[in-house]
């Protein structure tokens, strides 16, 4: 019964936050632009992961401050304890994460608005409610919290060997980890350098569904009826013989060419004065298909020059979905470094006020963004070749959908800040008591371990359940973050961050002074453990 509160708890949670999230989030569609469709999804997918988190630090630290006391300190005084630590630090995670999640307002597209806007909500509602609904529900349940035979140990457990096994080369080599550690993370981001991305378009959707076999039937009976260019020119009314004669050109040429159609008679819409006109060009190719983008490009850059802009003051452009997919893409690629920028930014500043130090919030950041990287990397070595269609069952379009890799690094980077600010959380507190650097790393990351680890095991299931689905952008994105996460809980945590951490050691803590040296700090709850006996 006392497992079942202990597992129950973290769920309910996650899943009222979500329930409450969707709530708030469709109040807020009658004041800002929604875009539906994937939003709820990713909505569930981070509520789920950040509302199970926030739970179990919280419900972890209740329990160690029980089982540190052999369970003389009441439930009520382990639970004031748990938020002077594990609450302020589920509170600074949340601020962290929603930093993050707000950077994708600065892509300006509806579509990562309307993201960043539900995620934040659920963020903030897990959050809250970790702070507030959790604690004064665990207080009503008392001790039935506490787990099997806590009551009965009168000291805690000895430390895992598996995790000080783990953690042993990080800290007895720590120039050959980091050195190793690093090379295997930037060695799988290194693919990230040809990533080629696209906006997602029918050729996306599974042929199961019946609309897509009907339409894919419809285009290749009737090829000049599917996907086209939409060229468009104005002049001034006098020159309309001049217009016409210039599209009848146009239109020409492009027969010449293999990129294009061929169709019984010119699709030309013109206006009464014959000042404006559209004409359709239609093309043998999907919008990803690389040929499309090579139509457009002789389209934009040879031939409507050569003809329409022979007019004098004649003004014209090219619309259509080659032409979306192609300008979308480079507005994501123009908006990808400042959204990088500004996420770096806020998060390293959030990490320098938490501890106070330059060299461990910079630390902190590069880590993080490795881990970004690392699944940019490995997004491309999956989804843009065929090597891994059998395994994961899809077809490769040969690209990356236009949104996924802004999606995949604003919420993996904050949701690596999680583990990061819990683990360094442990460590601060270490250093507090007048352990050595080392020491403090040590168990830092040895008490946090266990918890980190369930928590990434129980966000990375949320994730791969997203790789089974038919849509190949949840299923990129669920790859990458599942991926991530891993990558992070083990790679960066147990590796990388105790190793460097070893390295820089005293200095790391600058300008925070570390108390090695000073009195010993009382571990949190030990005022309220003599308070109690008092």
């Amino acid at each position: 019964m006392a497992l079942a509160w202990w597992g129950l708890h973290p769920l309910l949670l996650a899943i009222t936050s979500i329930i409450a999230s969707m709530g708030v989030y469709a109040l807020s569609s009658y004041f800002f632009p929604n875009a539906g469709g994937a939003v709820v999804s990713v909505l569930t997918m981070i509520g789920m992961a950040v509302g199970v988190d926030y739970s179990l630090f919280y419900l972890k630290r209740i329990r160690e401050e029980r089982l540190r006391t052999g369970g003389t300190l009441s439930v009520a005084a382990s639970i004031e304890a748990a938020a002077a630590t594990a609450g302020r630090t589920v509170l600074t995670a949340g601020i962290a994460v929603i930093a993050s999640l707000a950077g994708l307002y600065l892509v300006g597209d509806v579509v990562f608005s309307s993201i960043a806007t539900a995620c934040i909500v659920v963020v903030a509602i897990a959050m809250i409610s970790s702070l507030t609904v959790l604690p004064a529900l665990l207080a009503k349940i008392g001790r039935r919290i506490d787990g099997g035979k806590l009551m009965r140990r009168k000291q805690p457990r000895s430390e895992s060997r598996v995790w000080s096994a783990m953690l042993r080369p990080s800290m007895k080599h720590p120039v050959a980890t980091s050195i190793i550690g690093l090379t295997v993370l930037i060695g799988l981001s290194a693919p990230a350098l040809g990533m080629k991305l696209s906006v997602e378009g029918k050729e996306t959707f599974p042929d199961s569904l019946q609309t897509i076999a009907a339409y894919e039937a419809m285009t290749e009976a009737f090829p000049a009826e599917g996907v086209f260019h939409m060229a468009v020119a104005e002049v001034e009314p006098s020159q309309a013989d001049e217009l016409a004669a210039a599209v009848t050109e146009l239109e020409a040429r492009t027969r010449d060419s293999d990129l294009f159609a061929e169709t019984d008679h010119p699709r030309i819409r013109a206006s009464p004065d014959g000042s404006a006109v559209a004409l359709e060009l239609p093309i043998h190719y999907p919008t990803s298909d690389p040929r499309a983008a090579e139509s457009l490009n002789l389209l934009r850059d040879e031939l409507l020059p050569d003809t329409v802009g022979q007019i004098d003051g004649a003004t014209y452009a090219v619309s259509g979905e080659p032409a979306y997919a192609a300008d979308f893409s480079d507005l994501q690629s123009s908006r990808l470094l400042v959204v990088l920028g500004f996420v770096l930014l806020a998060t390293l500043l959030i990490m320098f006020l938490t501890f106070k130090s330059w060299i461990m919030a910079a630390l902190s950041t590069i880590l993080n963004l490795l881990s970004s990287l690392t699944a940019w990397g490995a997004l491309v070595l999956v989804f843009q070749g065929t090597w891994a269609e059998g395994l994961l069952a899809f077809e490769s379009p040969g690209f990356l959908g236009s949104r996924t890799p802004l999606m995949v690094f604003a919420i993996l980077y904050g949701l690596s800040l999680d583990y990061q600010l819990f683990v360094m959380s442990r460590i601060k507190e270490a250093a507090k008591r007048g352990l050595t650097p080392r020491a403090a790393i040590r168990e830092g990351i040895i008490s946090s371990a266990s918890v980190v680890t369930s928590a990434a095991v129980i966000m990375m299931s949320v994730f791969v359940a997203f790789i089974f689905t038919d849509r190949i952008e949840m299923k990129q994105l669920g790859f990458a973050l599942a991926l991530g996460v891993l990558l992070d809980a083990v790679v960066v945590r147990i590796m990388l961050l105790p190793a460097l951490m070893s390295l820089v050691e005293r200095r790391g803590w600058w300008p925070m002074r570390w108390q090695a040296n000073g009195p010993a700090v009382a571990p949190a709850g030990a005022e309220l453990l003599d308070s109690a006996r008092r």
